[in-house]
Order: structure tokens, then C-alpha cells, then sequence
């Protein structure tokens, strides 16, 4: 019996209208569940990056890949290996805070090198960027206070150091 792997996919796609609604329709036909998705221009505007974060066996991996790579907006798919890439996620928290805990919640963001983007008299918003566990390490400390409201992003990811070819020496 095979298990399951999270995989990361870096995917550059033409940046046009329905381009999202076709990826994430083969993910749908295929019956995969898309773990976390992130679409967000880069340096050139005409093309977007999605990073996408998908949990199956190696060969529905293949399968994936090699359907993915048939869309036509589909510019190139890597895979990223999370040693040989950066990957990151932002987490907007709002925790219930009293005049007794608010130092402690401030102390938890201070230690995890958070940030408190909102204050309220009975609430602080806390903004996180880090890796999957750093996101979740948090998560756990801060729910002893009551956890009133989050938003996660999906992961962000690119690969170490320089693409192939992508600077010219001459």
C-alpha cells in the first residue's frame, strides 16, 4: 500500500482570464483535492505563478504533471523540493485578549517574531510569515487565549539561488 506525500508544484501559467478555472477543473475531474493554492503575478506581468500544494502517491504525481503540462496557458511546472526552495505562508490571527493575558499574547508574538498589526480593547490581530510548522506552532500556542478569527494563505515557494540561464554573463 502506498501513502500519501504533500507535493509542491510551482506552475507558470499565461496570465489571462479562466486560466485558474482549468487548473483547478483537471484537479477536480481527477478527483484531487488541492491542499493550497496561491496565484500571484511575477516580474513579468504577462505571466502569473501558482503554487500549488497537492497530497498524492507518485504516480497520480506523474499523472498530474504530465496534465497539467498539456493546458495551454501552462508555461512550465517544477517541482519543489522544500530543501532546495523557500516556502512560506501568512496567517492573520485575532485572539481574545483581557487585561490579565494581553501581555502574555504580546510575549508569544514577540517570541515567534510576529507582528500586532491591530489592537482592540478586547482582541489583537497578529500577523505570522513562516513555514508550515512555524504557522502551526503558533496556532497552538495562541488557542489557550481563544483564537476569534484567522486567515491562512496558501504556501508561497520558489527555488534556491539562480534558474538555469537566468542571467546572462556576457
Amino acid at each position: 500500500m502506498t501513502t500519501k506525500q504533500t507535493h509542491t508544484l510551482s506552475v507558470l501559467v499565461e496570465n489571462s482570464p479562466g486560466v485558474l478555472a482549468r487548473v483547478a477543473s483537471l484537479f477536480s475531474r481527477r478527483g484531487y483535492n488541492i491542499d493550497s493554492l496561491a496565484v500571484g503575478p511575477t516580474e513579468d506581468e504577462n505571466i502569473s505563478r501558482m503554487t500549488i500544494v497537492i497530497n498524492v502517491e507518485g504516480h497520480a504525481l506523474e499523472q498530474v504533471i504530465q496534465q497539467l503540462d498539456k493546458l495551454i496557458n501552462v508555461i512550465s511546472i517544477t517541482q519543489l523540493d522544500p530543501i532546495t526552495s523557500v516556502q512560506r505562508e501568512l496567517l492573520l490571527v485575532k485572539v481574545f485578549t483581557t487585561p490579565v493575558t494581553r501581555s502574555q499574547v504580546l510575549e508569544t508574538v514577540q517570541l515567534f517574531r510576529a507582528k500586532v498589526v491591530d489592537v482592540a480593547q478586547d482582541a489583537v490581530t497578529i500577523e505570522a510569515t513562516g513555514n508550515a510548522e512555524k504557522i502551526q506552532a503558533l496556532l497552538r500556542v495562541l488557542e489557550p487565549f481563544g483564537i476569534l478569527e484567522l486567515v491562512q494563505s496558501g504556501l508561497v515557494a520558489m527555488s534556491r539561488g539562480l534558474k538555469p540561464g537566468s542571467i546572462s554573463t556576457e
